[in-house]
C-alpha cells in the first residue's frame, strides 16, 4: 500500500469523497455531518491522504491543524471493495505519524453515534483514542462522538 499527498483532482478521489458525503447523508441528520467538501479539503490548514495499490484508490484520510499543538483526523474512507483490509488502521497510523512529526500534543476526532460508525469506533479505540468534550466550533450533539489521543 503507497500512502501519497493527493490534491482532490483525480477522477477516482473525487468519487470517493462523493461517497463519504453519500453515505454520511444516508446515515447522520444535516445539522450533524462534519464531513468536508472538495473545496473545503483543499484549504491550506488540511493535509489529504490517499491510499493505492498499484492503480487501484483504496482509501483516504487528513489531517487538520487546529493550532500549533491541536489536529484533528478528518474525511477517514476505505472505498467498499476494500473494507477490512486494514486500509483505514494504515491511514490513520499515517496521520498520527505526521502529526507526531508536526509537534503536536493531541489528536481529536469526531465521529458518529450511530450503529454504522461502530466500525471505526473500534479502530479509534483500538489506536488509543479516548472519549473528550467537544473540541474547536463542535458542540455537543446526540449524533456525534468526540475522541482524542495525547501523543
Amino acid at each position: 500500500m503507497e500512502i501519497k499527498t493527493d490534491d482532490l483532482t483525480g477522477d477516482k478521489i473525487i468519487c470517493l469523497i462523493r461517497e463519504h458525503l453519500q453515505g454520511m447523508a444516508h446515515v447522520s441528520p444535516p445539522e450533524s455531518i462534519h464531513a468536508l467538501d472538495l473545496e473545503t479539503l483543499r484549504k491550506p490548514d488540511i493535509t489529504f491522504w490517499s491510499a493505492w495499490e498499484g492503480g487501484e484508490l483504496l482509501g483516504c484520510g487528513a489531517l487538520k491543524e487546529l493550532d500549533s499543538q491541536h489536529g484533528e483526523v478528518k474525511s477517514m474512507r476505505t472505498a467498499s471493495s476494500h473494507l477490512r483490509r486494514g486500509v483505514a488502521r494504515r491511514l490513520l497510523q499515517h496521520i498520527i505519524e505526521e502529526a507526531s512529526v508536526r509537534g503536536y500534543q493531541r489528536l481529536s476526532l469526531e465521529t458518529g453515534s450511530q450503529e454504522a460508525f461502530e466500525p471505526a469506533r473500534r479502530l479509534y479505540t483500538g489506536l488509543g483514542f479516548h472519549s473528550c468534550q467537544p473540541f474547536s466550533d463542535y458542540a455537543a450533539d446526540p449524533n456525534s462522538v468526540f475522541l482524542t489521543k495525547t501523543l
